[in-house]
């Protein structure tokens, strides 16, 4: 199976590393061409506004808003979280989202770097006990939408929440030794 990862900034390379080690074909998406083969996408964390700007530039924006909306099978973590919904609080003006989950997401709603935090979340769709999420300048979601399915929070704050096919989290899941999540996404596909 072909799991596209956005190859533009950010932490692609580790969840590249979880997903080949659960079986799956990455492809390093940077070019429209690149994203036309793949059954799934996952955006990595990064940098939310560097992100766009290079979505935009890379001739990708609109290619992945249309694949998300066909229904292709969607995990954003961290930057990739802000990256689709559907408002950006705390932004750049210029700063465009692919509206794709109807919630809107605060940037580094826990604080900067050194705040930087773990915790345990307890998810019912992940079978083997609580998973370890690791938090770097996490965002949390403000507002959630009547179809948006809220799975984790941290401090009453939402922090992994799915609509349909797009799932996001405001954690890195891709640097745990914990492939569980990975495998999640992959047997949803």
């Amino acid at each position: 199976m072909k799991v596209g990862v956005l190859a533009l900034q950010g932490d692609f390379g580790a969840h590249a590393t979880c997903l080949r080690s659960l079986g799956a074909d990455p492809v390093e998406v940077r070019t429209p061409a690149d994203l036309a083969d793949v059954e799934a996408l996952v955006l990595p964390g990064g940098e939310s506004t560097t992100m766009s700007m290079l979505l935009e530039s890379a001739a990708l924006f609109d290619p992945i808003a249309a694949r998300v909306a066909g229904g292709m099978p969607t995990l954003g973590t961290c930057a990739g979280m802000i990256l689709l919904g559907r408002e950006i609080l705390d932004g750049r003006a210029d700063q465009r989202c692919l509206a794709a989950i109807d919630i809107s997401v605060r940037r580094n709603a826990f604080g900067r770097q050194i705040d930087s935090f773990e915790a345990d979340l307890t998810l019912s769709d992940l079978p083997g006990g609580p998973f370890r999420a690791i938090f770097i300048r996490a965002p949390f979601v403000d507002r959630v939408g009547e179809a948006v399915e809220v799975l984790a929070t941290v401090d009453s704050h939402p922090v992994l929440c799915r609509q349909g096919r797009v799932t996001v989290a405001a954690f890195h899941p891709e640097l745990s030794d914990d492939l569980r999540f990975h495998d999640h996404f992959l047997r949803g596909i």
